[in-house]
């Protein structure tokens, strides 16, 4: 397959994932975390207090994203869109206007439930819809977005609150979210309804049938992989909520180490296309038992780091897993369970990273304020990794079998 010629006859919906992934960052932890300094100074929050709100808040989010994560299996994307994007934007405008503590719970719940969990959503399940033999080169595209997002906005707003005052600039990221309806609107005017889509273009999953996310929580297999889903987004989400603590327990000036974010995003870029090719050429099946070894690889560097060149190499390599975790866990629950109810199939697994990302940072906040510091940290962190890929590998031999029978 030509790659170029690829994304040239599907530029519209890939576009539109790509956008769909991009704005989701203003709801994403790196870049909810640059302003943790200011939020604990603002509202005299302890690492550990600003740690369980934002456990809170992104745990609610969690639980709502189960009940309101399968509308994509009967609505369109460009109707679910406007909505999820307009309550991103309020959800900034919130932040901006945060009188007190006692409102932030709400607010990293809307940003975390519009940004993170509903416009990565939509982003996810289009792609695994709308492509089947692609897949996973439509999810590598799409998923673009998350890297120019990281690479570019920390970069952007650390540089700014500098110079503007920080509530200001949540004021910027409410018009910047704003400036996108037009141009989803315009992408995806040729959308078809997922029920029209299940007539034609729907790949059943294991057993040569559609499973119903019901049946899926009654299948051991998704059970092996709940620690692989859980990982991740818990302690990625940690290594970046905590970066203003590390930063300053590695004596490392925090402008600098975000400066490296593009040096993650381009290996997370190399690994996302190179993940994407490998799914379609082999399934996901190969792929998931090793996806979480760069993590362990990753955070393994990251303690032992000295210097910001140590975590320049550690962020190269948890960028492998960054890449992989945006098309592998996305293309699995299609090819192992069919698309027909993928809608409610992902809101389900992603209701399990939203609230591995709320643990993550309230776990790890709570550590800190007891003495253990994030570094001190990883060693546990690494044999988690390491356990996880173990489970979820003998989840997916047990079922080999009835994989091969898709």
């Amino acid at each position: 397959m030509n790659i170029f010629r690829f994304v040239s006859e599907n530029r519209a919906f890939l576009a539109a994932g790509f956008l769909l992934a991009f704005t989701s960052s203003y709801g994403q932890t790196y870049f909810i975390s640059l302003f943790a300094g200011e939020i604990m100074m603002t509202f005299a929050l302890s690492d550990g207090q600003w740690g369980a709100i934002y456990t809170v808040g992104t745990t609610l989010s969690a639980l709502v994203m189960l009940g309101v994560g399968g509308l994509t299996d009967r609505f369109r994307v460009r109707a679910i869109a406007p909505v999820v994007i307009g309550g991103l934007a309020v959800s900034c405008l919130a932040m901006a206007a945060l009188p007190g503590p006692a409102l932030l719970v709400g607010v990293v719940f809307a940003l975390r439930f519009f940004g993170q969990g509903m416009l990565s959503h939509l982003a996810v399940v289009a792609m695994a819809r709308w492509f089947v033999a692609t897949r996973g080169t439509a999810l590598s595209v799409s998923a673009m977005g998350y890297g120019v997002g990281q690479a570019v906005l920390p970069l952007v707003f650390v540089g700014l609150i500098g110079v503007v005052y920080w509530q200001w600039l949540w004021v910027l990221a409410a018009l910047l979210v704003l400036a996108t309806l037009p141009f989803v609107a315009m992408l995806l005017r040729l959308e078809r309804t997922p029920q029209s889509m299940a007539e034609d273009a729907q790949a059943a999953g294991m057993h040569g049938r559609h499973w119903t996310r019901g049946e899926m929580l009654r299948h051991p297999l998704f059970w092996f992989m709940v620690p692989l889903l859980f990982g991740p987004p818990a302690w990625g989400t940690a290594l970046f909520f905590q970066q203003v603590h590390l930063t300053d327990v590695k004596g490392w000036d925090l402008a600098a180490y975000v400066a490296l974010n593009p040096v993650l995003v381009v290996m997370a870029t190399m690994a996302t296309f190179a993940s994407g090719w490998a799914i379609d050429r082999w399934g996901t099946g190969r792929i998931i038992p090793f996806y979480l070894l760069p993590y362990a690889a990753a955070f393994t560097v990251m303690a032992g780091a000295e210097t910001l060149w140590g975590g320049a190499l550690a962020l190269m390599i948890f960028g492998l897993g960054a890449g992989m975790q945006a098309t592998v866990p996305g293309a699995f629950w299609a090819e192992y369970y069919g698309t027909r109810h993928v809608g409610a199939i992902k809101a389900a697994s992603v209701a399990i990273m939203v609230f591995g990302s709320a643990v993550g940072p309230g776990v790890t906040g709570w550590l800190i304020d007891r003495g253990l510091d994030f570094p001190d940290q990883m060693g546990m962190i690494v044999v988690y990794y390491l356990m996880a890929a173990v489970c979820a590998g003998v989840g997916i031999w047990r079922a080999g079998p009835l994989a091969r029978a898709a």
